[in-house]
């Protein structure tokens, strides 16, 4: 369950999905196919997950669904685009900033020659 916090950590599909959101609204599939172009194809995203997280991340105040609902090229009214709000936006923000921190610890203790010292 997403909390309606910026400060709690975000689950790998949400942080997908926002990362798919911040530039621009897209539907479903292009929140799926945007995911695996962010990831070089290692997250493959299906619908249960997608669809399990959009619900959530709404109910939670993350995305909301757009006024935006075709596509010109596809020329489809069914697709439902979503984009991220103010929320989402500064909740990937603190994720984004608690994964910069978690990366730093581990620059330094791999780089610290204590650490080949002490054979840890």
């Amino acid at each position: 369950m997403i909390k309606n916090k910026t400060s709690a950590p975000l689950t790998p599909a949400v942080l997908h999905i926002l990362l798919a959101l911040c530039t621009r609204e897209r539907h479903g599939y292009g929140i799926m196919k945007q995911v695996e172009a962010d990831s070089q194809g290692k997250v493959k995203m299906g619908p249960g997950t997608l669809y399990g997280s959009i619900g959530r991340m709404i109910d939670a105040g993350f995305i909301r669904e757009s006024d935006n609902k075709t596509d010109p090229k596809m020329n489809d009214e069914r697709r439902v685009y979503y984009k991220i709000t103010g929320l989402g936006q500064k909740s990937l923000t603190a994720e984004l900033d608690r994964y910069r921190g978690v990366v730093a610890v581990a620059k330094q203790k791999l780089l610290s020659p204590r650490i080949f010292a002490y054979g840890i």
